[in-house]
């Protein structure tokens, strides 16, 4: 396209030239400034289509980079979700899950544990941060339980 607006620029300059107007005269002035106007426009419009092509490519190069980013972010996602969905759920079918206060990893819980006599910690395994203590003061029958906790239920 810039071929083409230099080429027909370079036209005007050339039938100008061959009118022979005069160096002088009035005419020949405006239609100079004109013509030099029309080639100045002509450099800006092929700086602009290179810079935009350019700017076009690394763009593209931008996408590319990005997206490979995104597949490599989510497919470790889903690949841990696809563990804790699959493995951890089966295996701890008769637990609970608590959500660690420090790392806010979530901790799952064999419901089984709970049955020891002994006092019991649960750790996460992300940080090491205890999530759940079973020293029995909380371990009371409803039956034990005062009867002013019974109505507030």
């Amino acid at each position: 396209m810039t071929e083409d607006l230099k080429a027909r620029v370079s036209y005007l300059r050339g039938f100008t030239e061959g009118l022979e107007l005069g160096e002088e005269s009035k005419e020949q002035k405006v239609l100079q400034r004109v013509i030099d106007l029309l080639e100045d426009m002509t450099d800006e419009i092929e700086q602009l289509s290179v810079d935009y092509e350019d700017l076009f490519e690394y763009t593209e190069a931008i996408d590319d980079d990005l997206t490979e980013l995104e597949d490599d972010f989510y497919e470790e996602d889903e690949e841990d979700d696809e563990y804790f969905d699959d493995d951890i759920a089966e295996e701890f079918a008769d637990g609970f899950s608590m959500e660690c206060p420090n790392c806010r990893e979530i901790v799952v819980v064999d419901e089984s544990i709970l049955d020891y006599d002994d006092a019991i910690e649960v750790t996460c395994p992300g940080c090491g941060e205890v999530v759940l203590v079973d020293d029995e003061e909380w371990d009371m029958d409803i039956e034990e339980m005062p009867e002013e906790v019974d109505k507030e239920e």
